[in-house]
Order: structure tokens, then C-alpha cells, then sequence
């Protein structure tokens, strides 16, 4: 048999980090959070863009009132 070169640890990757704690806002005792999507339930927040309000994950969309 031939002997194989051992590679060693694998090199860490940087990925890019959850942003769900930004759609939380504490005051007080009070915990206020974004909207969640109607279809994929709690866990999953609309996105707020200039004229209305998107699910990623399902492409559910809430049109805003003008």
C-alpha cells in the first residue's frame, strides 16, 4: 500500500452572521418584534422594503397604504 499525505485540520471559513436580533426591540419590560409571515408561521420575519412588506423564504407580500 501506498501511504497517503494527511491533509490536516481543514482551514475555518468566515460566514456571514444572523441578523434576527436587529428585528427585536427591548423598552422596558416589553419585547417588540417585526411582523411574521402568515404562511411560514413565528420564526420567519417580513422584510420592510419602501412600499410594502416581503416573506423570503415563501414570497409572500403585504402591499403598504398609501
Amino acid at each position: 500500500m501506498v501511504d497517503k499525505e494527511k491533509k490536516g485540520k481543514k482551514q475555518h471559513k468566515n460566514h456571514q452572521t444572523s441578523e434576527k436580533y436587529k428585528l427585536y426591540t427591548i423598552s422596558g419590560e416589553s419585547v417588540k418584534k417585526h411582523k411574521h409571515c402568515v404562511k411560514c408561521g413565528p420564526g420567519v420575519f417580513l422584510a420592510q422594503h419602501k412600499d410594502r412588506m416581503s416573506c423570503g423564504k415563501c414570497g409572500y407580500t403585504e402591499f403598504s397604504k398609501k
